[in-house]
């Protein structure tokens, strides 16, 4: 910390005493300068302590010559008495009482360089200290950013080092990382930040906006403005930071083409080599999504994706990302975005269910709406062909027994029926899709196939079945 006059005056040594301005002895020391001169401004850059014998200075002009210091916005007067003067002059210390301009009398045994060699020593002492607080800094931070706590512990590392608070933003203006966790509440627009720096206010905060080498900025709160030694460590963060995330950027573009090539082995039924790849490809997907939407909005959801819970794999494929999930759960996620027309499959083979979910999501994009389930555009493209009244008595006549059944309260035949010919006879996902075990899901087809008097294995009665489902759908389960 700086040299203050309040210090500079407690040194026993130098036998200073303060005889006005008490109340700015907290002001620091740049350094010191020795003059005469009546009028030094030109030759001051301010925060001096300035030496003088008061040569030529009187109780007439003492006033004057104290004003010219405080415009050079001079730190503090040392007065050495004994020569010129026997004491400081009282004009003088009236007129630095007035404005609180310290003052401290110089004894005729203190010399001036004694002064000057305390004040040297102090600023070299300081010097010292930041530098030594800068290289530890950077050793931290670069320890910090090549360790694995990567970019987020380096803006941790910066926010203790600086005793503050600091928000990385990723190159859209969204909260990336923050420290402490309660800064991600702070609201700043940094999307109209351009290259370089800008300081701003927030509430009591002096805040440092600093935009990063590749992409992204970095917001820097403090009570008390950045020294020096401060805003150096700021730019050697900024560095690692900018650093860190380039490497993030391309391992993230690796890892987003090895998922392409994983979903293109999906795709070529090469399920096996794929779990190689990628382990964690959900076990059980039978919900495939077709997403199509602007290339922004697609990998800003396929970020989203990446940290979702559950069971997901997302991968790109031309213009569309396609998302795997254990169930159809995921479309809630995708409902949120009102940008995106997509298309679900639930086909019990992957490769027939990426077809299926493409041609529907291209459906929902011709048809400008969010969701389509290729089942359903799939039904609608036949029953757009039959004449209604017919198609309706058809599928009342067809399911009239099921239905009968099902009003008495003693099974749900229909809705597991449907469930069961949407996942193409797959025991398990239809059960797991109704929440019933699998066995209940065999007594009930079991039954429908006896009231009905069909024989479902055969695929022109599941054709059918199918057909009249799609004309009505009971909402129980």
């Amino acid at each position: 910390m700086a040299l203050t006059l309040r210090a500079l005056a407690a040194e026993p040594a130098l036998g200073l005493r303060v005889v006005a301005g008490a109340a700015g002895l907290d002001r620091q020391i740049g350094w010191v300068h020795p003059t005469e001169l009546t009028d030094p401004q030109p030759f001051l850059e301010g925060g001096e302590l300035l030496l003088t014998t008061g040569l030529a200075l009187d109780d007439a002009t003492a006033a004057a010559y104290l004003r010219r210091l405080v415009d050079a916005d001079v730190a503090g007067l040392g007065f050495g008495v004994g020569l010129s003067h026997e004491q400081v002059p009282d004009a003088l210390v009236a007129a630095a009482d007035e404005v609180g301009f310290p003052v401290l009398e110089v004894s005729r045994r203190t010399p001036f360089i004694a002064i000057t060699r305390a004040v040297s020593r102090a600023v070299a002492a300081e010097e010292y200290a930041a530098t030594v607080r800068i290289g530890r800094a950077q050793q931290e931070l670069t320890r910090t950013a090549v360790g694995r706590s990567g970019a987020g512990g380096v803006v941790r590392r910066l926010a203790r080092l600086i005793d503050g608070w600091v928000i990385l933003y990723d190159s859209a203006g969204r909260v990336r990382e923050a420290a402490p966790a309660k800064a991600r509440a702070i609201d700043l627009d940094v999307t109209t930040l351009r290259a370089g720096t800008r300081v701003i206010s927030h509430g009591d905060d002096e805040v440092v906006l600093q935009t990063l080498h590749t992409r992204g900025a970095l917001a820097v709160g403090t009570t008390e403005p950045l020294d020096s030694t401060g805003r150096h460590i700021v730019n050697t963060a900024v560095s690692l930071l900018s650093l860190a995330l380039e490497q993030d950027r391309a391992q993230r573009t690796a890892q987003s083409r090895l998922r392409t090539g994983v979903l293109e082995l999906l795709a070529a039924g090469q399920e096996d080599l794929a779990r190689e790849v990628v382990p964690e490809i959900p076990q059980n997907a039978y919900a495939v999504l077709a997403i199509t939407g602007s290339k922004a909005a697609r990998n800003a959801l396929y970020e989203r994706l990446e940290n979702a819970t559950g069971q997901v794999f997302a991968a790109h494929r031309e213009d569309k990302l396609i998302v795997l999930a254990e169930d159809d759960h995921i479309t809630a996620t995708v409902a949120e975005a009102s940008e995106f027309h997509c298309g679900l499959s639930t086909a019990a083979e992957f490769p027939t269910a990426l077809r299926q979910a493409e041609e529907a999501a291209e459906a929902a994009r011709a048809q400008r709406i969010p969701l389509l389930r290729y089942a359903d555009h799939a039904g609608a493209g036949l029953l757009s062909l039959l004449e209604p009244q017919a198609a309706q008595a058809f599928s009342e006549q067809l399911l009239a027994p099921i239905r009968e059944f099902d009003r008495t309260g003693r099974g749900n035949l229909e809705v597991s029926l449907h469930s069961w010919l949407e996942h193409h006879g797959h025991w398990d996902l239809a059960a797991t899709k109704l929440g019933v075990h699998r066995h209940t899901l065999r007594n009930r087809i079991t039954k429908a196939a006896e009231l009905l008097g069909r024989d479902l294995e055969a695929p022109g009665v599941r054709a059918e079945l199918w057909f009249a489902l799609q004309l009505k759908q009971s909402p129980a389960r």
